[in-house]
């Protein structure tokens, strides 16, 4: 072994030991009062697991790129191979510019100067001071210190890439008119902004390592530099070809009109999205880290995030449109999509629309369930909420402004003026696109020209084209369409001196462009369906101008401004641009009328229009967009840390389970010790979603069930009921063969202690007054809902609809509810909905009060329960949980008993314990039964063997 190489070995057995003493600090701290005896070598694996974790970690700070200088690749490698790194952190090293001599040197870092330790290491207040040392400037402090960081993901780096043909090496520099980089100016100055992303240019492999260096180095960018076949794959072939389509609500209806659905072309997405998410680990330090991921081209990166770290802060935003369900549907990976967006904790949209579809389509295709509280909307996923943001991107207004200060955007507005001097100016900037509607804007000038003479030679439609950000023969075609439509009515309505379309389709420098909506009196964006479009943004900020550049229009100091604009109703600035001429892009006499309305428009009407739109821009500018998304972020993540989280499922249907830190699973071993060690048991069972699944078509109970309880109740130790919503004549029926079940029917109005009793009527009485007038509404809803149904009760009555359409059913029994409460208002009654019913029944009747009830009645004969076991699945029961918690706390028994109530499926609850799915819980009854069947036999053995010897 070289013996440069001790040192190395000497500080990974000393890094070793240091994170096993902090380890076993922590399991201590920890778990105070934890058992020792026989789980002693379990507990101290453990700990063992645990320091290697906090050994991986701390390992990982101190490569960490910001605190190191460059070191050769040899001698990392040389490193990683003796400290046995794990490849996930060796990746991340071999391609960080740590001076590593420093950790092998006499002088290496002594972790008795660490003092805190960053929250992804630790439990939240648990580990704060180690060994009360105190840091300075030179220690390992600044790395492990919690600070707020910003980890933005997009398909591209804001960064312009040019590479020097003398040198060969690559220059960057930012890219200020990027979003992304603009939203920066939204966060607090002590927050770090890290990027994530592609460089818009090919480098060479060779060249790979030294430029990720540079960029994360120099600009806190971490390039995913992918495969040339990977990208097109990726990017041009599911985006652009199956994303951007369905999103922007085009179907391939044939195969000439668009591309069918390619598996592979999917595999690509998986892949560039793992890739992503392998980036976005390397430069994640903390739980304090924030990622805020952007667009439709990483829709599955929150799941493979949050599978590797449980607990990130996760923010998703839409940037395109998204579809309706009925258009989303037709995706054969639409729920994979779904459930992997709702692994976000935030995600946001530009307009309601967009998020009301993301809804319908989670209602629809996953059951979900959503509400709005405090102005805020929730949709609930295995026990998280994820938050859903409503609000449209804004523009840089400091940046427009330095723009329009500039000497060469106030020399072109000068020319633009000139040139079109006495003409009124219209304008349109779009990229090349079939959905931008550049055409049928084309159209509507040309039947306005038609159908207004006199406009002919005074007005002038100039619109720049962008370059097209995808190929393909629909570009191709929709780039030589407008071309053509511009040459007709240049050769119909022009003159030698006049051409009512200036088609400018090359690229042209942002002052220009800038200039132009300066000059223009009206401004165009005709999209037949756009995610955001901030053209008309722009344009109201340009049209409102700087001192300096009034000045050079001669323009008083003070003086009003004014503006025009005609938006397409399909734009997502549309909503907040009130004052805009809304149009239809199909109809080319809409826009027509549109335009010719914006040529009379009065001064006045202008300056008016044109205020309330720039009050607007001015106020939602891109920072208030990114400030207010991140904090929405901070308020979604809050609860992170005050729950345990399991993980669940496999590949894209992955997920996280976040529940109360008490809420743990009921195991047979754990009920059945204090099972065997209690003598007066209460066993209170629901039937529905419990005992018999949901899904089954014929609800009558098996003979498997009927003998678990027949057993159950057979025990003179038990206690058992149950306690269900359906009437007490089927239940009887149903039942008939166990003779000591107590049976609590329609929710505990009818009760029955055994099969030889009388039914007892709960005290409160029925009247049948309101029956007569809650009936007739509930079968208008029914007849007017199709799939629902009327259940009659002799307490109560329940409107089913479970297999009405989802959005409908839903809309319909907010509107029943509403309707009952209405007119129900002075009977006494009350109206509650459930999973899928709206239910009206007598005050005071619940599965809560009855359970209390009959805790009551057995406390009062003398035989208070020791052992309560209560299991349950739906809202309902959450009453009997919440029921039996209080009266356990309470001092109504002589002892505290046993309490386990167990909930069926892990979701939140009032529970304490949960079982998977209905054929656990059988297994559990039956497992207990069993115990009782088994006593009562070894009691009897005993009874005649004693007979026998007297």
């Amino acid at each position: 072994m070289p013996s440069s190489s001790i040192p190395f070995l000497a500080e990974r057995f000393r890094l070793r030991s240091v994170t096993t003493g902090l380890a076993l600090r922590f399991v201590a701290i920890s778990n105070p009062g934890r058992e020792r005896g026989g789980k002693k070598g379990r507990h101290l694996s453990s700990c063992f697991d645990c320091a290697d974790e906090v050994f991986v970690r701390v390992s990982a700070a101190f490569f960490e790129p910001s605190v190191r200088s460059r070191l050769s690749l040899r001698v990392a490698a040389l490193v990683v191979s003796i400290l046995g790194i794990p490849p996930s952190f060796a990746k991340m090293l071999s391609k960080s510019c740590a001076n590593l001599f420093e950790l092998g040197s006499d002088n290496a870092m002594e972790f008795d100067t660490i003092k805190s330790l960053s929250r992804v290491m630790t439990t939240v207040g648990i580990i704060n001071n180690i060994d009360g040392a105190s840091t300075n400037e030179d220690s390992c402090s600044p790395i492990l210190s919690i600070q707020s960081r910003r980890i933005i993901v997009a398909n591209f780096l804001p960064l312009n890439s040019v590479k020097d043909q003398k040198t060969g090496r690559w220059c960057f520099a930012w890219d200020d008119d990027s979003l992304l980089f603009q939203l920066k100016d939204g966060f607090s100055s002590d927050t770090e902004v890290i990027y994530v992303g592609n460089l818009k240019a090919d480098v060479d492999i060779s060249e790979q390592e030294e430029v990720a260096q540079k960029l994360l180095a120099e600009f806190r960018c971490m390039p995913t530099f992918l495969p040339p076949d990977l990208f097109k794959r990726y990017y041009h072939g599911f985006c652009k070809q199956q994303l951007w389509p369905l999103f922007h609500y085009m179907l391939p209806i044939c195969l000439h009109k668009g591309d069918l659905f390619d598996r592979s072309l999917f595999q690509a997405y998986i892949s560039v999205n793992k890739k992503f998410a392998d980036k976005v680990l390397e430069v994640m330090n903390s739980d304090n880290d924030s990622v805020w991921i952007h667009d439709y081209h990483l829709m599955l990166l929150p799941t493979f995030l949050r599978k590797r770290l449980n607990r990130a802060k996760i923010g998703f935003f839409l940037h395109s449109p998204f579809p309706s369900s009925e258009l989303y549907r037709t995706l054969p990976v639409r729920e994979e999509i779904l459930k992997a967006l709702l692994n976000a904790d935030l995600i946001g949209f530009q307009t309601y629309d967009y998020a009301r579809h993301f809804l319908s389509c989670c209602s629809r295709m996953l059951g979900l369930n959503y509400e709005s509280k405090r102005g805020y909307i929730g949709l609930e996923y295995y026990g998280r909420t994820v938050n859903i943001k409503i609000l449209s991107v804004g523009v840089h207004i400091g940046r427009l402004h330095s723009l329009l200060n500039q000497p060469e955007t106030i020399s072109k507005v000068q020319e633009i003026e000139e040139k079109f001097k006495g003409k009124k100016l219209l304008l349109g900037v779009d990229d090349m696109d079939i959905f931008k509607g550049i055409s049928l804007k084309l159209l509507a000038l040309e039947l306005l020209l038609e159908r207004s003479p006199s406009l002919r030679g005074n007005v002038v439609l100039v619109q720049i084209v962008n370059p097209a950000r995808s190929t393909g023969k629909d570009v191709k075609e929709a780039n030589e369409e407008a071309k053509s439509i511009a040459k007709r009515i240049n050769n119909s309505y022009g003159t030698s001196d006049y051409e009512p379309v200036v088609l400018i389709d090359q690229p042209i420098p942002l002052h220009e462009k800038i200039a132009f909506y300066v000059a223009a009196e009206c401004c165009i964006v005709n999209a037949v369906r756009d995610g955001m479009n901030l053209v008309s943004y722009e344009y109201v900020v340009c049209r409102q101008g700087t001192e300096i550049m009034d000045m050079s229009r001669h323009i008083s100091i003070g003086s009003s401004h004014a503006s025009t604009l005609i938006v397409s109703e399909f734009v997502g600035c549309s909503p907040s641009l009130s004052g805009a001429f809304r149009v239809n892009p199909w109809s080319t006499e809409d826009v027509c009328d549109a335009l010719y309305q914006s040529l009379k428009l009065e001064d006045s009407e202008k300056q008016l229009r044109h205020e309330k739109h720039y009050r607007y821009v001015s106020s939602h500018h891109v920072s208030y967009w990114a400030s207010s998304f991140s904090q929405d972020l901070e308020r979604a993540c809050k609860d992170h840390y005050s729950r345990r989280c399991w993980a669940l499922g496999f590949g894209l249907n992955f997920r996280v389970l976040f529940l109360s830190p008490n809420f743990r699973k009921l195991t047979l071993s754990h009920i059945l010790s204090a099972y065997k060690n209690t003598c007066r048991r209460a066993i209170f069972l629901d039937y529905d979603g419990t005992i018999m699944s949901e899904t089954s078509v014929n609800k009558t109970p098996s003979a498997e069930t009927l003998s678990i309880l027949n057993s159950l109740c057979s025990d003179p130790n038990n206690t058992v009921f149950l306690v269900s919503g359906r009437g007490r004549e089927s239940l009887g029926d149903w039942f008939s063969s166990c003779e000591n079940l107590g049976i609590a029917a329609e929710h505990g109005y009818f009760i029955r202690w055994r099969k030889d009793a009388e039914w007892e009527s709960s005290s409160v009485p029925v009247v049948l007054d309101w029956f007569k007038i809650a009936e007739p509404v509930i079968q208008l809803y029914t007849e007017t809902t199709d799939g629902s149904n009327v259940e009659l009760k002799e307490s109560a009555i329940v409107w089913h609809h479970q297999y009405a359409d989802p959005d409908f059913g839903s809309c319909q029994a907010k509107e029943l509810l509403d309707h009952l409460e209405s007119v129900l208002a002075n009977e006494p009654v009350v109206v509650k909905r459930g999973q899928h019913i709206v239910e009206v029944k007598p005050q005071g009747v619940s599965k809560g009060v009855v359970v209390e009830k009959l805790i009551g009645t057995l406390t009062k004969s003398g035989k208070p329960p020791d052992f309560v076991l209560c299991i349950g699945d739906d809202r309902s029961d959450e009453d009997m949980f919440e029921s039996i918690n209080s009266t356990a706390s309470s001092n109504q028994f002589p002892s505290v008993p046993e309490v386990f109530a167990c909930t069926v499926g892990q979701k939140p609850s009032k529970a304490k314990y949960y079982v998977e799915d209905c054929s656990e819980v059988i297994r559990l009854l039956h497992g207990i039964s069993s115990f009782s069947t088994q006593n009562h036999r070894d009691k009897q053995h005993s009874q005649v063997s004693f007979e026998k010897l007297c």
